[in-house]
Order: C-alpha cells, then structure tokens, then sequence
C-alpha cells in the first residue's frame, strides 16, 4: 500500500495576479512530515497551427523571467471563468495569429513541473488555417512577431536549443510526430482533462 500524503495544514504565503503560493505541511513515511511550496497557476493553452504546406506558426515574445524574447507557439492562460479549454485556445489563436483553423484535436498535454506548480498546459493542433481580424493587442502582443517555419526546420530548432519555451519544445516534438503518424491516435477537441487545474475555471 502507498502512503497518502494527507496534507496536515495548509498556508497561502503571497497571492499575485496570476499566481499563489501555498505552504503545505504534508505527511511523510515513516510517520513525517515535511514542508511543501505549491504554486498555484490556472493552466495554460497552446496551439500548433500547421498550414498546407507543412508549415508551423511561431510567435517571439519578450519573456522577462529570463529578460530576452523567445520563440514560442500562440499560447495563453486559462484566466476567463468558465471558459472551456478549446475556446482559450481559439480566442489565442486569433488574438496573437490571426488566424482560424477548421480542423483541431488535442495534440498533448503536460505538467510543466508538478515538483513544485500544478501548472497544467494543454497544447492543441490545428490545420486548415485561415486569416481573420485580430482584435486589439496590448502589452507585449504590441511587439510580438509571427514567422512559418517548415516543421522539420522547427523541430530541428528544438533539438539544437535555439527553441527552449517548454510548451513549444512539446508541441513541435508531438506535431511531427503526429504527422509522421498521419494524424492517427489523435484526441477529439474535447476530450477530457482531469489534470487542468481548479482555478482555470
């Protein structure tokens, strides 16, 4: 039998815009216990959007965790109460592309570091994409630019650590091999997500 980790009491150290940390004493084997920081984070989305050409869309943004711009797929928090995953990942796909896609499925989903965050990211693939109006940017989306990169070259750019966002690396990697399965074993857009954190609505 494995031991439960029942937590023993819990503690909300700071609560920021989008994030909290929480302080829990959580129970140990051997009759322990131990103290655990939890980040509290309410899920994110990406999107692989792939033209007809075998194309993949990346954006590059000012991240200033790590005070530099990186390439990145169209991606966004799951901030909007109630809002279903797939209507995130539609609303960022506009938002920061201008773009619409007739065709998505659920590409992967991660945990980005569950030693600490319970940060869950779905990343959705989606093809037959087409231009629409963007609405108004704001904040970094002012700068931020869009290029198409041939997926191979993408992942590629992966593999020599010129790509190093977490969803993209994931999402470009399973996007290649998703083509090279064509398409086959992929998840219906709705399919579920036991892993998507509370606070994401």
């Amino acid at each position: 039998m494995t031991h439960a980790h029942e937590v023993l009491s819990s503690e909300v150290g700071y609560e920021g815009r989008i994030i909290r940390v929480r302080r829990d004493d959580v129970s140990m084997p051997g009759g322990t216990s131990s103290q655990r920081d939890v980040v509290e984070h309410p899920g994110a989305v990406g999107v692989v959007a792939l033209d007809d050409q075998g194309r993949v869309l990346l954006v590059q943004q000012y991240r200033h965790p790590v005070r530099r711009r990186l390439d990145e797929l169209p991606a966004g928090l799951l901030d909007v109460a109630g809002e279903p995953a797939r209507e995130g990942a539609v609303r960022e796909l506009m938002e920061e592309a201008g773009l619409a896609a007739r065709t998505w499925h659920v590409l992967v989903d991660t945990l980005t570091s569950p030693g600490m965050t319970d940060e869950a990211i779905r990343v959705y693939l989606a093809r037959d994409v087409h231009e629409v109006e963007r609405d108004v940017q704001e904040h970094e989306e002012l700068e931020m630019t869009t290029q198409w990169l041939d997926l191979g070259e993408a992942v590629d750019r992966v593999l020599r650590g010129e790509v190093e966002n977490a969803m993209a690396c994931v999402g470009l990697l399973a996007a290649a091999e998703a083509v090279r399965r064509d398409y086959a074993g992929l998840r219906p857009v709705d399919a579920p997500w036991p892993s998507r954190p509370s606070a994401g609505g």
